[in-house]
């Protein structure tokens, strides 16, 4: 594999690692419905298939695992000369630094309107003295607090140097959604995000991989840096 994009006018031949998830399952149906995209794998071990089977005929693998197996996936696609999107959290991303052969994008959250509520929420940061952030999800969620939480108060620290307290609510009946509350003097605001389906991290996922070859530098952590 060449971590070049596709000659113009070829299709991006697309692989997925944790297909047989919620999330997995989404991303393929997504790719196959997508102009330009082409499904060529399916790697997940419900399916019998492993990150190896599916690299040799990909362009981008994007993985939707575990903690546990999504830096392993990316080490195997790099040295394949794959380009990887990462939407699994819970690692250590420090560990992607190493990485060398082809792009790596890690993206906390690949809605839209949660890239804009985290960036909204670094603006507010300057000007509000006080934050917090109350995340909530699905209970089978395993990571807790949520990367979207930790990139949001990772980016109000970067503006206001002020560490911010995450609170994380796991229950049934919920899928994704967080909010920042800001606290003054007589005034509170509230910046909310909520994914009320999967479907809604689709066009973000679809972005990320059309983009990720292009990237000027690797790894690249948020979905802004397509926007």
């Amino acid at each position: 594999m060449s971590n070049e994009r596709p000659a113009e006018g070829n299709p991006i031949k697309v692989a997925v690692a944790g297909a047989a998830g919620r999330m997995g399952t989404a991303v393929c149906e997504a790719v196959e419905a997508a102009d330009g995209l082409t499904l060529t794998g399916r790697a997940d071990p419900a399916l019998g298939t492993s990150v190896s089977d599916v690299l040799d005929d990909a362009d981008v693998l994007v993985d939707f695992t575990e903690p546990t197996s999504a830096l392993p996936n990316a080490r195997e696609a790099v040295a394949a000369g794959v380009h990887v999107v990462i939407g699994t959290t819970g690692f250590d991303l420090e560990e992607l630094d190493a990485l060398t052969g082809a792009n790596v994008l890690v993206a906390p959250n690949f809605a839209i309107g949660a890239v804009l509520m985290m960036r909204f929420a670094a603006e507010a940061a300057a000007q509000m003295p006080s934050a917090e952030v109350i995340e909530l999800h699905h209970d089978k969620k395993l990571d807790a607090p949520s990367g979207t939480a930790a990139r949001t108060a990772a980016l109000i620290t970067e503006a206001s140097g002020r560490e911010v307290p995450i609170h994380s609510v796991r229950l049934p009946g919920l899928v994704a959604h967080q909010e920042v509350i800001f606290g003054g003097i007589g005034e509170t605001l509230t910046i909310r995000h909520d994914a009320l389906d999967r479907s809604s991290f689709m066009p973000g996922v679809l972005l990320a991989v059309r983009g990720v070859a292009g990237l000027p530098s690797t790894p690249t952590i948020g979905l802004e840096n397509l926007l």
